[in-house]
């Protein structure tokens, strides 16, 4: 054991996690899960996320959509959360671009109900070259599924719920090949347990007594996933933690 010390700051709080290399995942995407948690594991108070996350952890979030290829969230944290599509500031997307990529990533919504409000933000005020994806199942209501067409790219990613290895499979086929999945709860579990996350990037709140719902909440039956501490920081009281799944660099069949 060793006691982690204060070390020099950090110029840019993104840095570390632009630097990452994900350019070779072990399966179809490489996928980064960033998540928020109460020093109790809470993951919401009240129902949503707000409350829970502080300035620093605000900050991140955003900036951290800039290394994504699409950024991939549960139905029911798009409606509790009011998500709009993805933003990135001016410098953030010229980099892209410079990059060859571009500007800002699409939004993915994960949906097997298709219950979603196409009037949303989400939809109506992506950009053209980032149009709203939507993944869900081919046991969809057909005329559901037809509306979603109208607002989103539609992916059909299993057959009586979405499949977490099709999902991606789907996106990988679109050329989305670095995933940040920023929830919710159940998704992210069903993700661990497929073991299709490679990278999670949690942030500790200084709180607690929130809801009582976990960051990941994991499918009846499935094995405990491990992840290896790859970096830790620290804003004011807010700690910034970076996992990989355990083995991830090594190669995974």
């Amino acid at each position: 054991m060793h006691e982690l010390q204060p070390g020099a700051p950090v110029p840019d709080a993104l840095a570390p996690y632009l630097a990452v290399d994900r350019s070779t995942p072990p399966h179809e995407c490489w996928v980064t899960a960033h998540m928020v948690a109460g020093l109790d594991g809470t993951a919401a108070v009240g129902g949503r996320v707000g409350a829970l996350s502080t300035a620093p952890d605000q900050s991140l979030f955003r900036r951290m959509r800039q290394i994504a290829d699409v950024v991939m969230v549960g139905a029911e944290t798009v409606r509790r959360e009011g998500y709009g599509p993805v933003r990135l500031d001016e410098a953030a997307e010229a980099q892209r671009v410079e990059q060859g990529r571009p500007p800002t990533p699409p939004l993915a919504v994960v949906s097997r109900s298709l219950d979603l409000d196409w009037t949303a933000r989400a939809f109506t005020d992506a950009r053209e070259d980032a149009r709203t994806c939507v993944i869900t199942c081919a046991s969809a209501d057909p005329r559901l599924r037809a509306r979603a067409e109208d607002a989103a790219t539609v992916l059909v990613a299993g057959d009586e719920r979405v499949e977490p290895a099709a999902a991606l499979e789907a996106l990988a086929s679109l050329g989305r090949r670095v995933v940040l999945c920023e929830g919710g709860p159940t998704w992210l579990g069903q993700l661990v347990a497929a073991d299709r996350v490679d990278e999670l990037c949690l942030s500790i709140s200084p709180l607690m007594g929130g809801d009582p719902l976990p960051v990941s909440v994991t499918p009846p039956g499935a094995p405990p996933a491990t992840f290896e501490l790859k970096s830790a920081m620290a804003e004011e009281d807010t700690l910034f933690l970076r996992y990989e799944r355990a083995g991830t660099r090594g190669g995974r069949g």
